[in-house]
């Protein structure tokens, strides 16, 4: 059954919290006072009283099972993103709601997908909001929650399980809750460092710590219009590009090798495979197009190598315009997209992992043919994978196909051609911000119909939380006791 008390508590406890973040980017808006305070302020009122209001209305014990998991951690990200909204559309800077929500809710979701036509107008205050959305995102709402709050320590593996990004969530210690602490510490060491980073290289501060809330959300909002193409930087290129590729890899991995484990990396299977894609996908994009463009060898490789990650970490930000590129570059690229980064990582997509057991299962199939009464399991290095993994990865993997392609009818029908509804899906679903067409890495969100923001929010969601979480809440066999 489902524990609606308990879930409307955790929910009430989320939104206080919530208010109390909101407290930083009201001080910065306080500080450069560019007509957004008094819209944190009243955004902050709001979250806090309704917050407390239903926190005290929902005392007591608390009970959590696997639906009562489900429930808070997607009602979580629409609760953020509807409040989080209201900084962008009460300050009059956003001025449709729609928009807001939109505008929020590809910040939280980690997509980077924008309305904006003007970056670069918003004050300060509700850029650096919009970056952090991302930063509190990329690791998650409830794993958040879980390492600050201990009230949801009760119950919380059924919350971890349906949060974590991947196939299998990587349990470092027996306590979901000291798991949750090491890895935002780790999250937030390797944030400081690329921040600093940043600055050597000849960021300012502010610009420095919102393009590392967007490269280690693997989220891509920039605080400027031509995105990180902007500071025409080769060291801020190849720095961002650096910790693109950390932030796409399993977050466990890093605290083993902060721990002294250099070799972790070496032998784990995906991120060999990982790195194999990137080499890979770059070598022969940047052979495309200086065979068709003529372009630059250094230019076109840093540039490639740029989107490349850019891409398949699902960050979503530029340095160039890759619509101008050659057909067959354009190509892998959104093969890209749907690969996604590593189970663990703030990446979205499919995750890496899912393709290499979908592959082995398929060559598997192929054997079986052969012995019929041979039996062949899927292993990844040293580890098999159980069965019931595999049907959930290949369960998976067709609701996947089968939203995409629903997605592209669907954005056909409110008016898209097909390359940007293709491209608009795909950035979305798989929560990486710029697309094909109309919605290229020049382009943004804003010429597409109502319908059209709030079905993208919905694939946002629903490509964030792995699709599982989300549509488990609309079989009628959920809502039964």
């Amino acid at each position: 059954m489902i524990h609606y008390r308990s879930v409307i508590h955790i929910l009430s406890t989320l939104l206080i919290f919530l208010a109390v973040v909101l407290i930083v980017p009201a001080l910065i808006a306080l500080h450069f006072n560019e007509g957004d305070f008094i819209a944190f302020v009243i955004t902050i009122g709001c979250s806090l009283t309704v917050g407390l209001f239903v926190f005290l209305l929902t005392r007591g014990p608390l009970n959590l099972e696997i639906k009562d998991g489900y429930l808070v951690v997607t009602f979580s990200w629409l609760l953020y993103s509807l409040f989080g909204a209201l900084p962008f559309y009460l300050s009059g800077f956003i001025p449709f709601y729609t928009d807001a929500f939109f505008e929020t809710m590809s910040g939280f979701t980690t997509t980077g997908a924008s309305i904006l036509t003007n970056i670069e107008a918003l004050p300060h205050g509700l850029l650096f909001w919009r970056s952090l959305t991302h930063w509190i995102g990329g690791m998650g709402i409830i794993l958040l929650s879980l390492a600050i709050l201990p009230l949801l320590g009760i119950g919380g593996m059924q919350l971890f399980k349906a949060e974590v990004p991947g196939p299998t969530p990587d349990r470092l210690t027996p306590r979901i809750k000291h798991t949750a602490e090491l890895l935002w510490g780790v999250y937030l060491i390797i944030s400081v460092i690329e921040a600093i980073s940043l600055k050597l290289a000849g960021m300012n501060w502010f610009d420095a710590w919102c393009h590392t809330f967007g490269t280690m959300a693997t989220g891509g909002f920039s605080t400027k219009n031509a995105s990180v193409g902007a500071f025409n930087s080769a060291y801020i290129d190849y720095i961002i590009i650096f910790f693109m590729i950390i932030a796409g890899t399993n977050f466990s991995l890093h605290y083993r090798a902060i721990r002294g484990n250099l070799k972790v990396y070496l032998k784990d299977k995906e991120t060999i495979v990982f790195l194999f894609i990137i080499i890979t996908a770059t070598v022969m994009i940047t052979v495309d197009i200086i065979s068709v463009l003529h372009l630059n060898i250094e230019y076109s490789f840093r540039h490639v190598l740029f989107q490349v990650v850019s891409i398949l970490t699902t960050t979503g930000f530029g340095t160039a315009d890759y619509e101008q590129w050659p057909i067959l570059s354009k190509i892998v690229l959104l093969l890209l997209m749907y690969l996604g980064g590593c189970a663990g990582s703030t990446g979205g997509g499919m995750k890496i992992i899912r393709s290499i057991v979908l592959f082995k299962f398929a060559i598997n199939q192929v054997k079986q043919l052969l012995h019929p009464n041979a039996i062949f399991v899927v292993r990844v290095g040293n580890r098999t994978i159980p069965n019931d993994i595999v049907t959930n990865i290949a369960g998976f993997t067709l609701l996947y196909i089968f939203l995409s392609i629903f997605g592209v009818l669907f954005m056909s029908g409110v008016g898209l051609d097909w390359e940007t509804s293709i491209g608009s899906v795909a950035a979305t679903i798989n929560n990486i911000g710029p697309g094909l067409g109309s919605v290229g890495p020049t382009e943004n969100y804003a010429h597409l119909p109502v319908l059209g923001k709030w079905f993208s929010s919905f694939l946002m969601l629903t490509g964030r939380l792995e699709v599982y979480t989300v549509l488990v809440l609309f079989v009628p066999l959920f809502w039964r006791k």
